[in-house]
């Protein structure tokens, strides 16, 4: 059994929490959250021996050797590099950081520490995006990628209203391109490597964060369209297109069907079987690290993270989309 410290008191947490006890070697014994109130309240929940509320002295603990967290964007990067100073092994919930300067401070960490740092990016490490990766070969060429996660955010109507919840507050380092768009790029970078050329546009709000935006990302001799939106919702598969044939997709962020239509009208199911506590990989990914003393993921990479990042940072820019944390000394 490994023992796991948990930032986060959200219910991504929660799914988390009930999809790695699925691996049969999660023990949750320590929980972080910034007031008492929640601390008490989710230890009780789920029968966590120990709760702090300081975060030095939870860093320090002798009671967890993992942490996940799943707190604000913003907060990654500090608590996840003081925690791996403790010799804590962090798996942080995507995006990992607010930037590619943050992420590279945090691989940097990880690697002096000699601990296991991994962003917890559940969707390659899935068994249909094994299947994507395994029958890439059938369909030629490739050409395009398409994908998109467009879903209409239940926090919108609020932000209309005028109440911005943390999705929309850009000092959490939140957002479109942030929250959702990660889930197009990271498959992509992961198949394929990083691009050449990135062009990126959207609409930023009056709250100072994305709420839609669109990627064209070049390669030598293929492009990549990516759409991604908290304001609208797309029910459209994502699709890898190649001289031979077009594998489709069911949904990006969490594939569940993957087939391929090839040219001469054939087509050829792919899809494998997977748990429906799909963040139960990512968490077997992480403890097998762990357990075999590897300290990097071959899947979620560091350069595949760090790609993705500068991507991001790359897009963030170019539609004028600055967070706080980008202008910390």
């Amino acid at each position: 059994m490994i023992r796991f410290g948990i930032i986060g008191t959200n219910w991504i947490t929660e799914a988390f929490i009930h999809a790695a006890r699925e691996t049969g070697e999660f023990a949750l014994t320590a929980v972080y959250s910034r007031t008492e109130e929640k601390a008490r309240e989710f230890a009780g929940k789920f029968d966590i021996p120990h709760f702090y509320t300081d975060l030095s002295a939870f860093a320090g603990s002798g009671e967890f050797d993992a942490v996940y967290i799943a707190s604000p964007n913003s907060l990654h990067a500090e608590q996840a590099v003081l925690c791996m100073n403790h010799g804590k092994h962090v798996l942080c919930e995507k995006p990992a950081a607010s930037n590619a300067e943050e992420l590279s401070a945090m691989v940097e960490a990880a690697k002096q520490n000699k601990v296991v740092f991994m962003e917890a990016l559940k969707t390659t490490l899935l068994p249909n995006f094994a299947a994507i990766r395994d029958n890439l070969h059938k369909i030629g060429c490739v050409r395009r990628y398409f994908a998109g996660y467009c879903q209409y955010s239940s926090r919108y109507d609020a932000y209309k209203q005028g109440t911005v919840l943390n999705a929309f507050n850009p000092i959490y380092s939140n957002g479109s391109l942030m929250d959702l768009g990660i889930y197009c790029i990271y498959p992509l970078v992961a198949l394929f490597g990083k691009p050449e050329r990135v062009q990126a546009g959207g609409i930023l709000l009056e709250s100072g964060v994305d709420g839609e935006g669109s990627l064209l990302l070049g390669y030598a001799d293929m492009d990549a369209v990516i759409m991604h939106s908290k304001i609208t919702s797309s029910y459209a598969p994502a699709e890898i297109q190649g001289e031979s044939g077009t594998m489709i997709i069911d949904k990006i962020n969490e594939p569940g069907k993957v087939e391929i239509r090839y040219r001469n009208g054939e087509v050829e199911d792919v899809t494998r079987e997977q748990t429906t506590h799909t963040m139960m990989y990512e968490a077997a990914e992480f403890m097998r690290l762990i357990r075999e003393g590897e300290l990097e993921s071959r899947t979620n990479s560091f350069a595949v993270s760090l790609a993705v990042s500068e991507i991001m940072t790359d897009a963030r820019a170019q539609m004028g989309l600055v967070f706080p944390a980008d202008t910390k000394q």
